[in-house]
């Protein structure tokens, strides 16, 4: 499409709306504003006009306008409620300072459009340009009430401390990153982009939701909206429904969750029965690499290390590593000490207080570099046993792969 032929016929240009879904209500949260150009035989998508760096700014920022002017409008007309989002990157917003946009929005407000349902999404790429004055506009524009949403996110993380120092209301993260990330790599990207939303106050959108799997992955990673064509396509209308019911989809992954935890929780008393069943055998640190022999007899099957640390951390007891040949003891081991490790005294304190085994989360194993997770007992309120549990074990037991 020629831009000049976009911009000379701007009666052409229509805004659609693609409905937003909420992870509360299960109903229609809000719409994202895109536009569409009829060129005589169909309504085309106006994406590739304002990717288009060379397209001029003021050309874009014409047409944005032309949008807004008819999409607020058919809010108000249809009363429509929920978010607003609509899209700006950097240049455009910085043209006369942002001032445009802000009238325009000020100028609805009054027709009583409030000003916090408007969303403005920025993305990441955005962050390249004068962050600085970036910054101080989108701010400026949140003492209106206005929220501000960072698009594609995770894209660069080296803008980690630039998203914080915005402090968004909304990060949104493309569910295409699903497919462009080996499975490991990306549960990284998500734990990074969960905590950040934590620490930030940020809610999660996932875009391009495209199917049932990722739907379920949006809201199990603690997506409080969703977007993309399994849920609806952009319309000329704000329609308030959706192609498939989510209120019924998240009860059928809460069923299978609470089924998963059911099922960890079962392999955890298995495991603390276990112990429990070995620990007449226990006769302090002076035998510790005795009683470990005996324990190896009944994890077999689940475990390829284990050992013993006392309160401080400190291992007291050989490595029993589990080889091709059998259980083989590290007596190197002995005094190494395991503090360091995040949450390592917290689990210790609370299976001190509560004489309770504990799992740990799956995590990536210094020296074998497999996934694994780490069940851990109380032997005496000193002593502690800690079995690690092996790849091979998690994966094909589902319910320890999350």
């Amino acid at each position: 499409m020629d831009p000049l032929d976009i911009i000379g016929n701007l009666h052409n240009v229509k805004p659609v709306f693609q409905p937003i879904a909420s992870a509360i209500r299960h109903n229609v949260a809000g719409y994202e504003v895109l536009g569409r150009f009829d060129n005589g035989d169909e309504w085309k998508s106006l994406g590739p006009f304002f990717h288009d760096s060379d397209v001029p700014d003021e050309f874009k920022v014409e047409v944005d306008q032309h949008l807004l002017h008819q999409a607020i409008p058919k809010m108000l007309e249809t009363d429509k409620e929920g978010l607003l989002f609509i899209n700006r990157n950097a240049k455009q917003l910085m043209v006369n300072d942002g001032d445009d946009l802000l009238q325009t929005l000020l100028l609805f407000e009054q027709q009583g459009f409030a000003m916090n349902r408007i969303v403005i999404e920025v993305t990441e790429h955005d962050f390249d340009e004068d962050f600085e004055g970036l910054s101080h506009l989108l701010l400026y524009y949140k003492t209106y009430g206005i929220q501000i949403a960072i698009d594609h996110v995770g894209a660069k993380s080296s803008n980690i401390d630039r998203i914080r120092q915005l402090e968004p209301h909304i990060l949104k993260i493309d569910t295409k990153i699903i497919r462009s990330h080996n499975a490991d790599g990306f549960q990284d990207i998500m734990h990074s982009l969960s905590m950040l939303a934590r620490r930030i106050g940020a809610a999660l959108l996932f875009e391009n939701i495209e199917d049932d799997f990722q739907l379920h992955f949006a809201w199990k990673h603690g997506g409080r909206y969703y977007q993309g064509f399994y849920l609806a396509k952009p319309e000329f209308e704000t329609i308030d429904s959706l192609s498939v019911n989510v209120g019924e989809k998240v009860a059928e992954y809460i069923s299978r969750e609470k089924s998963l935890v059911e099922q960890r929780l079962a392999h955890v008393l298995n495991w603390e029965r276990k112990v429990k069943e070995t620990l007449p055998q226990w006769e302090g640190t002076k035998k510790v690499d005795a009683f470990i022999e005996v324990v190896t007899d009944h994890f077999d099957k689940e475990s390829f290390r284990m050992y013993v640390c006392n309160s401080n951390g400190q291992q007291i007891s050989s490595n029993f590593r589990k080889r091709e040949n059998g259980w083989e003891m590290e007596p190197h081991k002995k005094g190494s000490n395991w503090a360091f490790r995040p949450y390592f005294l917290e689990n210790m304190m609370q299976m001190k207080t509560w004489s309770r085994g504990t799992l740990s989360d799956i995590y990536s194993d210094i020296e074998t570099r497999e996934m694994i997770r780490t069940f851990s007992f109380p032997l005496s309120d000193q002593y502690f046993l800690f079995i690690d549990i092996r790849y091979s074990f998690i994966y094909e037991n589902e319910s320890l792969l999350i």
